[in-house]
């Protein structure tokens, strides 16, 4: 898939996209220049608006105060601080000072925008040329680049994105007629068999050395995933290594119903696959999920139940899943390289037999 792609091509993918997905209206970067390049604001650290939705800015960290303000979905602020602040009948009482208000800190996905050098090769690693890349700006712009789209997520998504810490395979660049180089973006694993052309520069290329074990030679170890306290503690022998707070299965489904039907399996489970990124999709409408570019990911129940890196919520101390365990990208990745069963870079994918690898104890107290 070498050679230039002209602004013209570009144009055309995301027409035939948008009519594979059947949206309602040309989105204003269509009517005028493709593509838009989007600009962040300039602090260390951001906050994107992960909910889909409007959230609510106050005036000071009291969510029973009247809001000054709305974000609406993937707004994009400065991070300056956290701070203890009030919201009623919620476990979190985190607030994010923006520096032109407060926000619950739940609402906020943290990101950073770090864009990359694009490059002129690709490496290989396998037969072929390819590598492991991660978004690290807050949010990227992505075009279908074999419509009609299959992926569930895509029919109900009017601006295709891909979000900061998601995990993606790139086969081949292009660079068009204006010299903005595009990556192929595809999913190895889970796929529906939709691929994208994405900037390149919101892509940062993962290295071999960046799946390294840590300390592979030490053999007792475990992992306790404690579903009241909702934290996560790694051991080798009876010293923990590890500790961080994680979502394990919501106790209310999509309407606001008690349910156990997401409930993270208790008991002792060995981790029989890893994977360093996969589509994960399941449920039904109301309560169904469909989500791309899952890092980290570490199965340890059935083809489903994993501990995964997560993008769309902060919500970590209260269960949220459907039965997964949900980890912050930087806990997800550490633990992914601690564990066993060590996976190559190439292909990326580890399955074991059984008694499989590192032993995830789910308890409740």
């Amino acid at each position: 898939m070498a050679g230039r792609l002209s602004r013209r091509d570009v144009l055309k993918l995301a027409l035939a996209a948008l009519g594979g997905v059947a949206w309602r209206r040309l989105p204003a970067w269509v009517r005028s220049r493709m593509p838009l390049a989007y600009t962040f604001p300039e602090a260390e650290r951001l906050g994107r608006n992960a909910t889909g939705g409007r959230i609510e800015v106050y005036a000071r960290p009291d969510a029973t105060t009247s809001p000054i303000g709305y974000l609406f979905e993937d707004a994009v602020v400065p991070w300056l601080r956290e701070v203890t602040g009030y919201h009623p009948y919620r476990i979190s009482q985190r607030f994010v000072d923006t520096g032109e208000g407060y926000i619950w800190a739940p609402y906020l996905q943290p990101v950073r925008h770090q864009p990359n050098k694009p490059l002129t090769q690709l490496p290989t690693y396998g037969d072929k040329p390819g590598m492991w890349v991660e978004v690290t700006v807050p949010f990227v712009d992505i075009f279908l680049a074999n419509p009609p789209a299959r992926s569930p997520w895509l029919e109900h998504t009017q601006y295709p994105r891909l979000y900061y810490s998601q995990v993606m395979w790139v086969d081949s660049r292009r660079e068009d007629d204006q010299g903005q180089v595009w990556y192929h973006v595809t999913e190895r694993y889970g796929s529906y068999g939709d691929t994208f052309w994405a900037r390149a520069e919101a892509f940062r290329p993962i290295t071999p050395d960046e799946l390294e074990p840590i300390s592979p030679e030490v053999e007792n170890k475990r992992i306790v995933v404690d579903v009241t306290y909702q934290t996560m503690s790694c051991y080798e022998g009876e010293t923990e290594v590890y500790f961080c707070r994680v979502s394990t299965g919501a106790k209310f489904d999509a309407y606001g119903n008690p349910t156990d039907k997401w409930a993270t399996p208790l008991g002792s489970h060995p981790i029989w696959r890893k994977l360093v990124s996969v589509h994960m999709s399941g449920g039904t409408t109301g309560g169904g999920y469909d989500l791309p570019g899952i890092g980290w990911t570490m199965l340890f129940v059935g083809e489903g139940v994993a501990l995964h890196s997560t993008f769309w919520h902060n919500n970590f101390g209260v269960p949220m899943s459907h039965g997964c365990v949900n980890m912050r990208p930087e806990d997800a990745k550490w633990v992914f390289r601690w564990t066993q069963p060590i996976v190559p870079y190439e292909p990326g994918d580890k399955t074991v037999q059984m008694p499989g690898g590192t032993i995830v104890q789910v308890i409740e107290v």
